[in-house]
């Protein structure tokens, strides 16, 4: 179902579809040379006219892949009451941004507003807003649908949101291109299987040290690509291998390490929080790059522009990238969080009240798909920047029984359900 986890089972897909983006990407080999895998996967995802998510973004049943909230309305509640519980703990400021990076189709949103609407009351009194940041054109508009039913209005150029509406449940939206474009604030942000798609490097040690790989056109078959190495040491190897690297290969993502840096900037800053959920591991893989075409693996170097591309996230990378500027949680794994966010009993709820077989048949499935380690449950991960103080009081250790005790943060502790 979902984007599996590497190593997992499925067929690699033929090649297909049209060729524009693979002569595109011939010619320019040919003129200059072969081009880092971050460059490969940048020219393959969101080339202006011929890139995958410019073109397609295939979530969903008719696209490449389903995602958690496409699976189950129970996650993206789940996750909705994350953000409220931490704005709760953190004294209930009186804004509230959140924040989505590439929300997708918008779902996970929609159930997020879901449950903002619900607890209503809870929120009277705080400025709510949503703030979506989305580079393609063609799922902002499955966004607005989603959330505004289309009422939507486009920006004057210059402005930094680039469109605006108001969500079905009264509450302010703002689309933008860059993070930076996000106004400053007390905001919450979300990463829900975005850091997985931005481009990588990959690197190979070899007899004669590290060297990085490289993407080129096949001499013995003309418009194939091919894996090389470089012939010498690339300023990407010397920047992003550690001395203290243990593995033999290595995926960097430094656009994710500047997204995260930036985060931890504003959380320092204006306070909030960020929740990252998406499969990675903590520093031990090597290969994981694939790809993704009518929900079966599909050759990352075939038919470019037509798949999705993807690697794990290395969350001992995003965590480094923090610089300490904020504490941080996690990895742990989705089948830990949902249970500790209260996914049983939530389950429990539904199909008490739900009247038919095929929903409960449903409500079952769907649950087993997101827990069930052999499918999500262990393949997804959550990982969360916190400010320091939500963690350790500034005067904790002058005055250690002058403060309350601070209240766990859910999802990485058992929810305590009232």
């Amino acid at each position: 179902a979902a984007r599996l986890c590497s190593g997992a089972g499925g067929e690699a897909e033929a090649a297909g579809g049209d060729g524009a983006m693979l002569r595109h990407l011939a010619r320019k080999l040919r003129a200059s040379g072969p081009v880092t895998v971050a460059e490969y996967m940048r020219e393959a995802l969101t080339n202006p006219g011929q890139g995958y998510y410019t073109r397609r973004g295939g979530v969903g049943e008719s696209g490449d892949f389903i995602t958690s909230p496409e699976i189950s309305q129970v996650f993206g509640e789940l996750i909705g009451i994350w953000y409220i519980s931490e704005w709760m703990a953190m004294g209930k400021p009186n804004t509230f941004q959140l924040v989505e990076l590439g929300p997708g189709r918008g779902t996970l949103t929609e159930d997020i507003l879901r449950v903002f609407k619900q607890l209503a009351s809870v929120l009277s009194k705080c400025d709510v807003s949503v703030h979506l940041v989305e580079v393609s054109p063609k799922l902002s508009e499955i966004q607005a649908v989603m959330l505004t039913g289309g009422k939507v209005q486009p920006n004057p150029e210059g402005e930094p949101a680039y469109m605006n509406g108001i969500s079905k449940t009264g509450i302010p939206i703002f689309w933008y291109r860059d993070i930076q474009d996000v106004p400053p604030g007390y905001s919450f942000y979300l990463a829900h299987e975005f850091f997985d798609a931005l481009p990588i490097h990959k690197f190979q040690r070899t007899e004669k040290g590290w060297h990085e790989v490289l993407v080129d056109i096949d001499p013995e078959v003309p418009d194939q690509l091919r894996f090389v190495l470089s012939p010498s040491r690339t300023p990407a190897t010397q920047n992003f291998i550690q001395p203290e690297e243990t593995r033999d290969h290595v995926e960097v993502c430094p656009e994710a390490g500047v997204i995260v840096q930036r985060l931890a900037s504003r959380i320092e800053k204006d306070g909030g929080a960020a929740l990252v959920a998406d499969y990675g591991h903590d520093g031990t893989k090597t290969d994981t790059f694939r790809g993704f075409r009518n929900h079966k693996l599909h050759d990352v170097l075939s038919a470019p522009g037509t798949a999705d591309l993807t690697a794990d996230v290395d969350f001992s990378y995003l965590r480094k990238m923090a610089q300490g500027k904020t504490a941080t949680l996690g990895p742990i794994k989705q089948r830990e969080f949902l249970k500790n966010m209260g996914i049983d009993l939530r389950l429990q709820v539904l199909l008490q009240n739900s009247g038919d077989t095929a929903t409960r048949e449903q409500l079952l499935h769907s649950y087993d798909m997101l827990m069930n380690p052999e499918k999500m449950g262990d393949c997804f991960n959550f990982f969360a920047l916190l400010p320091h103080q939500r963690l350790v009081h500034p005067d904790k250790k002058d005055k250690p029984e002058s403060k309350s005790p601070l209240p766990p943060v859910a999802g990485f502790n058992e929810l305590l359900l009232k």
